[in-house]
């Protein structure tokens, strides 16, 4: 009888095992990365064509962090490179994810370190187990699924590294557009492991963007959504010079405000924000504040202009071409361009086969065809070329 009740425990523990690894993580996306109207999506005979001829571009999705080969059609989630090719996607910027406050605790308004949703999930997705204590090497892992992804694609898929790789990639686009492309960013200089050395290593594992801050203040600087919300400390200025030196690119998405200001005081090339909402149409912690836009501007860098609920005030692409038109008109339409947040646990109108229906949203705003070209794509890529080592 005690051989058969351990016979029945141990059956037991290697179903609730097998669930935690097999099935919990796909189930959690379903939750998470909700998109609110499933494809096909439905646009004018006129955005249909217009958007063909598009050098689509996204500054932010998050998709590394889930248990999915981005080869393959997914069932859930936002991206992958089926649907990148279907949604006429040049370029995705894939950013890394290595630390979050518990879902059920996180908001935009105040947040500590003290929790980490990426622990838990590393380990039921089978990161290796170097990634359950160290934050960089969670990005080191994330960066290592994009270049293998790449490496399995047969030519469909490219990791973007450098200014002349974009030129060459953009090249063959204009003869094959069932190609695709993606670069490396990373939401948080937590992801240092508080080594400024751990830059060198990033940038070597084809890091190309960084973010000071993401949920919660770090020793870099504050956040929007942290506790003290401060600003750059001594080592985030380092951090800054020494991102700039390689010409890393500064995205200062989730940044607090003083932040924002200590940033644009010290950099002396184009600022980025790879995925946001404006405060003059939906105006809370999340959102970028006129002066603040003014400022990236100044740069001459651009806004990723995101799609869920918080950062447009809506559900629809026609609140986020709301949005793209405040700012055009507050900032030029140079500075314009998509951050979507995909597959960053939120709520979309759609996944990104359905980008036509922000160019449809845009030509009703008034947009005319070239500004629309920019603000789709052609903003980020100049920004890229430009900037990229």
């Amino acid at each position: 009888m005690k051989k058969k009740i351990l016979i029945a425990l141990t059956v037991i523990l290697v179903l609730l095992m097998g669930a935690f690894f097999f099935v919990v993580p796909s189930q959690l996306e379903k939750r998470l990365n909700v998109s609110l109207n499933p494809p096909p999506y439905m646009a004018s005979e006129r955005a249909v064509e217009l958007h063909k001829k598009l050098l689509v571009s996204d500054m932010h999705a998050d998709s590394l962090l889930w248990d999915r080969d981005l080869l393959d059609r997914g069932a859930r989630g936002h991206v992958d490179i089926p649907r990148l090719i279907d949604g006429n996607v040049a370029l995705q910027a894939f950013t890394i994810v290595t630390k979050t406050p518990y879902v059920w605790k996180m908001n935009i308004e105040r947040n500590d370190d003290r929790t980490d949703n990426i622990t838990i999930l590393a380990i039921a997705e089978r990161w290796p187990t170097s990634t359950w204590s160290s934050l960089t090497q969670r990005a080191l892992y994330q960066a290592r699924k994009l270049q293998d992804t790449a490496s399995r694609s047969g030519g469909k898929f490219t990791v973007i590294k450098t200014s002349a790789e974009l030129s060459s990639y953009l090249d063959r686009r204009l003869i094959n557009h069932q190609i695709t492309a993606g670069f490396l960013g990373i939401e948080g200089a937590h992801a240092l492991d508080g080594n400024l050395d751990n830059i060198d290593v990033l940038f070597d594992a084809g890091i190309r963007m960084m973010a000071p801050t993401h949920f919660f203040d770090n020793d870099i600087g504050g956040s929007a959504h942290g506790v003290e919300k401060g600003g750059l400390t001594e080592k985030g200025k380092e951090m800054i010079r020494r991102m700039e030196a390689k010409h890393m690119i500064v995205d200062v998405a989730h940044a607090s405000a003083q932040t924002i200001d200590d940033v644009l005081a010290i950099a002396t090339r184009p600022v980025l924000v790879s995925h946001t909402g404006v405060r003059g149409t939906c105006d809370n912690q999340r959102n970028l504040s006129d002066e603040q836009l003014k400022g990236i501007a100044r740069t001459g860098g651009v806004i990723g202009i995101g799609y869920w609920d918080t950062a447009v005030c809506g559900t629809d692409a026609k609140a986020i071409a709301k949005a793209i038109r405040y700012a055009a008109n507050l900032i030029g339409v140079d500075h314009i361009g998509l951050g979507s947040d995909f597959d960053g646990a939120v709520v979309e109108p759609f996944d990104t086969s359905g980008l036509v229906q922000i160019t449809d949203a845009l030509i009703a705003e008034g947009f005319s065809d070239e500004d629309i070209g920019k603000i789709m794509g052609r903003n980020v890529l100049r920004l890229l070329i430009q900037n990229l080592p």
